[in-house]
């Protein structure tokens, strides 16, 4: 799928009934799915974090971070967009939000999805970016990986994009964005677990 319109995914968003997670203690944070165009194609940017960073470094993301105090979802994963990749959106361009995913580092992540409008170029903060990817639909109808490990009695979901392996949260997260607005189904993926070096 190379083409999309807003009304389309807002609308899929809207039929969806998302989940929150209230998990005791745990912190705050949001992500953005951002539906942009490049050469002509719609695609998500997805991110490379430095290995130099000292939490979940080297690993791939989402756009997103922490909420700040007095922050929603929509609000924190606009301004992290802003500062790691230098995206600059309005907040209407925010379509709604997808199931919370509570990781094992102690976060719960709102995935936020968003459009933007006109063919924008991103400017990563090198201190957040290690490589940024622009990752097309068609890219991201490719079906997930599962392995079981000792650790756990849930699979770990990988997704086989840009070249690499991307686990969760990242994997599940954008398998679900896949599967609600790129295929129409609700799909859950709280049931997905993490490698057992996103843990920490």
């Amino acid at each position: 799928m190379s083409t999309l319109d807003r009304a389309s995914v807002t609308a899929r968003i809207s039929g969806f009934e998302r989940r929150v997670a209230d998990v005791a203690d745990a912190r705050a944070a949001a992500v953005a799915i951002t539906i942009a165009q490049k050469g002509g194609h719609h695609g998500i940017w997805l991110t490379k974090r430095p290995a130099t960073m000292r939490r979940h470094a080297a690993q791939y993301a989402l756009p997103g971070g922490r909420l700040d105090p007095g922050e929603d979802p929509p609000t924190a994963a606009l301004r992290e967009l802003h500062e790691e990749i230098g995206v600059e959106l309005p907040a209407d361009s925010v379509l709604g939000m997808l199931d919370d995913y509570p990781t094992r580092s102690g976060f719960v992540i709102t995935p936020v999805v968003c459009w933007a409008e006109e063919e924008t170029e991103p400017t990563p903060s090198p201190e957040e970016v290690a490589q940024l990817f622009f990752v097309t639909l068609e890219e991201l109808m490719v079906e997930p990986r599962f392995l079981t490990i000792p650790e756990s009695d849930r699979p770990v979901i990988q997704l086989p994009i840009v070249g690499a392996l991307v686990h969760a949260p990242t994997a599940a997260v954008i398998y679900q964005f896949a599967e609600v607005v790129l295929r129409g189904r609700s799909t859950r993926v709280d049931g997905f677990e993490q490698p057992v070096f996103a843990w920490r």
